[in-house]
């Protein structure tokens, strides 16, 4: 992992984010799926957070992401969340059927890795793929 840079900060901070879909449901198939990453590769852009890795399982999400150092992760996963949840529901009403008012459940997974423990994340998240 290389080191970046903004107007006023040199960094290097990598966050490995996993969630799931309420009640731990399969929903993330097929045109969700393909939606669903559009979506958070958008929301990323906007933000200027780089992904390192991304695996889209059908009942949960792994992503790899460097970040610039103005976000607290716990904002990072509630916009990737709300964003995610708020258009994938309008785009297919069926979810709200599965899940209720929202998509996600309020918890999630956050790790911090330096540059020697990235390799090791996206090797695990590469692994996921084949379940």
């Amino acid at each position: 992992m290389e080191t970046k840079k903004t107007r006023y900060a040199h960094y290097n901070i990598n966050y490995h984010f996993v969630w799931i879909p309420k009640y731990r449901r399969r929903i993330l198939v097929g045109k969700v799926a393909e939606e669903f990453e559009q979506l958070l590769r958008k929301v990323c852009k906007d933000r200027e957070v780089e992904i390192l890795d991304l695996s889209v399982q059908p009942d949960h999400v792994h992503l790899f992401v460097s970040a610039p150092p103005r976000y607290a992760p716990s904002e990072l996963v509630n916009t990737f969340k709300g964003y995610t949840s708020r258009y994938l529901r309008q785009k297919f009403p069926e979810l709200s059927k599965q899940t209720g008012k929202g998509l996600w459940t309020r918890t999630y997974y956050v790790g911090t890795a330096g540059t020697v423990s990235a390799e090791t994340i996206k090797r695990y998240i590469e692994e996921c793929q084949d379940e």
